[in-house]
This record gives structure tokens, C-alpha cells and sequence, in this order.
């Protein structure tokens, strides 16, 4: 076992003693060693109970008969690192938190992991660790928030973003949306609907690294709190049977993991994040993967923000084995996918009895869409590709041709936004927030909950090389690639002109001729923002395209 090296043999007697100042006994440093990577921190809503699914799993290793070692991860909450400078470190996070946690498991060499994540990042650079270092290891996250009431009606942080272009109109009182802001995020958890955290969640049930209910399991049930037990417990049995990371995740856990991303409508962050996790195994997965999967794969569900429901909804209508089961009676699961149970898919479906409990949520025979929830496009404005989550796009967007209203950063189009300066059949281009040109690729939450707020969610595009929030929804197009700081057509946009969106055909077009495009690349210097950060100008030396999901060049 890994950690006999720092517990066995004469010439180890020094490391005994530092582990006996920490309270170990000579027993438990005969045990296997399994650390603790816990997120928990008291500035993410959806991390400040993660101390008590901690003790959980330690309380499962032991009784296992492991020995528990904690160490802690460092998590942005997206929703504060919102619409400011600080949504700049939100992304780049990832792969500090998987380098972090690859520099603590090396160092201190444990024979298993347990990773304890909740919230947009921090769950995708946890399955990067799992997978780079292939040790037993498995993920049990902090679990779904609730959603909030207030007047008769359901809400969740969206609702709030979504206020604040109401509020701007005239369309809603102030004193109502103060009320939104005590009432719709009633607790610990990830925020409530299928926004990045929660699809991340789900997919990591999907893929395998996790067990059944990880993504769907309340965060304030007890229900939670035994799953983090049978973590710890489950972690020992990974162990004794030599499974590692690698040894689950191959290419049936990556079809099955697209196949539930547009089952489910899940974020579009997950089309920058998969392909992250999955470079960790050395398995490719780009952009035309995902399309080709969505084009097969019916969407399922609507949950918040494409729909009414919430991942509590989710939850009792059978979790993410009831969409499984529904997927693997069309054929669109590999069922003989192993997974962290130590069994395939198709032998957890059995155990679980896995059904569909509630047909409403889960839409089996009725689906919302034949094709899945997250579109592919591409065109001479986005020659490496766009996406969009289609699932949550009004049907007037499906198809438009609209002038380009541009701006160079998400500060520029804010105000003009809310000032009503943008009309009906505009599309909004905001450009230079790329990986590269934000840097960072901020999220465009902000203007995207104006523009749907404002009641122009029928009516207006946004497009971006940014990316956007698993909360948005409307016709949003991010990803563009090339980016506009690499000299992405996107950059040669200019106001007026005619920009063609046809989802379903996953067009994304700029009606400018070829030599008014060279034309203007001939003359177009980048606007390059100034970066007073020295981690953020290292990143920028090292990100790739959002295409290749903005991970860190190897090399």
C-alpha cells in the first residue's frame, strides 16, 4: 500500500512521530491511509455544511477499517465572483484545485481518496485529480439546495438575477425583490436548479465516480449524510479490489456521461469540463462528440432555468438511476459500464430497482425535444464552434437573423442593457472574455438574467467567446472559437452588421463577405486587456481554447 511509505520500516520512525503529534496511534498508522479532500468553506453557500458530510465519511473509512486523513480545497462561489473581476479566477480555479490536490496526495502518498466537493469548479477538478493520480477513490458532493417560495411561488437564485432586469423596467417593485433576496436560496446546498454545479453532480453519478444519489440527494437530508457514509465505507472495498479511476471512466463512462448531459438539459459548462476530465485518461472528447451524441439522445427533463422543476423535483421522481433506466431502455447506455459500486450501470439499475416515479419530470414517452439539450455550432463566426443549451431556447430563437450590437467586455454591455438600449432583433456580441481575453472566460450571467428579465428573451441573442452560467437561459451562444484575443472571426464584427442563428441546422454565420472580412483582418489589432494579476498572466501562457475545454496545455 502507497502509505506504508510514510509509516513502515526502521528509517520511517521520524514520519511515526510526526503522526503520533497529530493523535494517531501505532494501529491506525497500520491501517490503510485514506485522505479526506474536503471543499468545505464559509463562503460558499453550497460548501458551509460540508464538515458534517466530512465526519461522515471518516466515520465510514473507520468503520471500514481505514484511517481518516482530512485535507481542505479552495472553491469561488460563481454566483459572488459574479458580473466584477473576480469571475476572472472562477474558471482558472479548476486547475489549481486538481494541481493541489495531485501535490497533496504525492506528498503525503495515501493508498485512497475520498473527495468531498459541492459547486461549479470544484466538483470537475476533483474527477481531474481522481483520474490523473489513479488511486481507489471515489466522490460523494454536498448535495442540492432547495428551492425557495415566496408569494405562492417557487424561485432560486435565477429568479433573483432574472429580478434585477424587472426591477429595471418597472416590471417589479423593489420590495419584492428584497424579498427574493432573503427567500430564494433557503439554505445550504448548490444552488437548486440544473445549473453547472448540479449537472456536474449528476454527470459524476453518470460517469461512474460516484455513487447512485450523489446528484440528486438534498443537501439538507440525512439521506445525504448516510450516502457520505457509504462513501467512506465504499472507498475501502475500492481498495481491496484494486479498481481505480482509470479503470472506470473509458469511453462507454464518457458516452454515458454525454448522453445524460442532453438527457438532463445540463449546463454548457459541461462541455468545458468534460473534456478536461476526461484528457485526464487520456481520452480525446471534442466538440463534434457532443453534437453527435444530441442529436441522438432525447431531452428528458427541464429543470430550472429551461423548466418548473428543481433538482428536488428530480430527486423523487427517481434521480439520475430513473434517467439511466429510461436511457438504457432506448439503447443510448453502455450497461456494462462499471462504476464505483464495484458493479456496471446495469447491475445497479437491477439492485435499485431503478423506475420512473414521476413522468412529468422525467418525460420518457413524451420527451421534450428528440434531440438532446446542448447544440453544437459552427459557421465563419465560430469556424472551431459555439454552444448553446438549446433546451432552454424560446422556439422565435430557434432560427433568427439579426445586427450585431458589440461590445468588447461584459462592463460595456451592461449598462446599455439595462438602460433599454438594445431592441428587439438585436444580438448582442460581447467579445475579448475568452479564455485568453477575459482572461479567464467570465460567465455571462448578468446580462443574460437582464435581457430574460426585460422580457426579451424572445427576442434577443447574446453571443460571446465568454461562457455563461448553468443558470441562464434564452438564445445565449458561448464558446465562440477561435476567441477574439487569438483573432477569432469573432473580433472582425462590427456594429450593424447581419449575424444568421439556425439552431437546428447549428448554423452560427456572419453575413459579411470573405473579402470585407480580410479586409478588416488586414488592419485589426487585439484589444488586450492590461492583467495586474501574475497567477492570471501565467494562465494565459498556458489555457487552451475553450474548443479543447480551456485546460492547461501539458507541455
Amino acid at each position: 500500500m502507497r502509505g506504508k511509505l510514510m509509516t513502515q520500516g526502521l528509517e520511517k520512525a521520524p514520519h511515526r512521530s510526526l503522526l503520533h503529534a497529530l493523535g494517531l496511534t501505532r494501529e491506525e498508522m497500520d491501517r490503510p491511509l485514506i485522505g479526506v479532500v474536503n471543499a468545505a468553506n464559509e463562503i460558499i453557500p453550497g460548501h458551509i455544511h460540508l464538515n458534517t458530510l466530512a465526519d461522515a465519511v471518516k466515520a465510514g473509512i473507520r468503520m471500514a477499517g481505514g484511517t481518516p486523513m482530512a485535507f481542505p480545497a479552495i472553491g469561488v462561489c460563481d454566483g459572488l465572483a459574479m458580473n466584477h473581476a473576480g469571475m476572472r479566477f472562477s474558471l482558472p480555479s479548476r486547475e489549481i484545485i486538481a494541481d493541489s490536490i495531485e501535490i497533496m496526495a504525492s506528498a503525503h502518498p495515501f493508498d485512497a481518496l475520498v473527495m468531498i466537493p459541492n459547486c461549479d469548479k470544484i466538483v470537475p477538478a476533483m474527477l481531474m485529480a481522481m483520474l490523473r493520480l489513479d488511486i481507489p477513490a471515489i466522490m460523494v458532493s454536498g448535495g442540492p439546495m432547495l428551492p425557495g417560495k415566496v408569494r405562492g411561488k417557487s424561485c432560486d437564485l435565477i429568479t433573483v438575477f432574472e429580478a434585477v432586469g424587472k426591477v429595471s423596467q418597472g416590471k417589479m417593485e423593489a420590495e419584492e425583490l428584497a424579498e427574493l433576496e432573503e427567500s430564494a436560496c433557503p439554505g445550504c446546498g448548490s444552488c437548486a436548479g440544473m445549473f453547472t454545479a448540479n449537472s456536474m453532480n449528476c454527470l459524476s453519478e453518470s460517469i461512474g465516480l460516484a455513487l447512485p444519489g450523489n446528484g440528486t440527494i438534498p443537501a439538507v437530508s440525512a439521506a445525504r449524510v448516510r450516502l457520505a457514509k457509504r462513501a467512506g465505507m465504499q472507498v475501502m472495498d475500492l481498495l481491496a479490489k484494486k479498481i481505480t479511476p482509470r479503470m472506470i471512466v473509458t469511453e462507454k463512462s464518457v458516452h454515458n456521461a454525454m448522453a445524460m448531459d442532453m438527457a438532463l438539459g445540463c449546463s454548457t459548462n459541461t462541455v468545458l469540463h468534460l473534456p478536461a476530465i476526461f484528457a485526464e485518461a487520456a481520452l480525446d472528447v471534442d466538440l463534434t462528440a457532443f453534437d453527435e451524441v444530441s442529436r441522438k439522445t432525447p431531452n428528458l427533463c427541464k429543470l430550472s432555468p429551461a423548466g418548473h422543476h428543481y433538482l428536488s423535483d428530480l430527486d423523487q421522481a427517481g434521480g439520475i438511476p430513473a434517467v439511466l433506466g429510461a436511457l438504457a431502455g432506448m439503447g443510448l447506455i453502455h450497461e456494462d459500464a462499471l462504476t464505483v459500486t464495484g458493479k456496471t450501470v446495469g447491475e445497479n439499475l437491477a439492485d435499485l430497482k431503478a423506475c420512473v416515479k414521476d413522468p412529468d419530470v422525467i418525460r420518457v414517452d413524451a420527451p421534450y425535444s428528440p434531440e438532446g439539450g446542448i447544440a453544437i455550432l459552427r459557421g465563419n463566426l465560430a469556424p472551431d464552434g459555439g454552444v448553446v443549451k438549446q433546451s432552454a431556447v424560446a422556439p422565435s430563437m430557434m432560427r433568427r437573423t439579426g445586427p450585431a450590437r458589440v461590445f468588447d467586455s461584459e462592463e460595456a454591455a451592461i449598462p446599455v442593457i439595462l438602460a433599454g438600449g438594445i431592441k428587439p432583433g438585436d444580438v448582442v456580441v460581447i467579445r475579448y472574455e475568452g479564455p485568453k481575453g477575459g482572461p479567464g472566460m467570465r460567465e455571462m450571467l448578468s446580462p443574460t438574467s437582464a435581457i430574460m428579465g426585460m422580457g426579451l428573451g424572445g427576442e434577443v441573442a447574446l453571443l460571446t467567446d465568454g461562457r455563461f452560467s448553468g443558470g441562464t437561459r434564452g438564445a445565449a451562444i458561448g464558446h465562440i472559437s477561435p476567441e477574439a484575443a487569438e483573432g477569432g472571426p469573432i473580433a472582425l464584427v462590427e456594429e450593424g452588421d447581419l449575424i444568421e442563428i439556425d439552431i437546428p441546422n447549428r448554423v452560427l454565420a456572419l453575413n459579411v463577405s470573405d473579402e470585407e472580412l480580410a479586409r478588416r483582418r488586414a488592419v485589426w489589432a487585439p484589444k488586450l486587456k492590461k492583467i495586474d494579476s501574475p497567477f492570471l498572466r501565467r494562465y494565459v501562457k498556458t489555457v487552451m481554447s475553450a474548443a479543447h475545454g480551456a485546460r492547461h496545455k501539458n507541455d
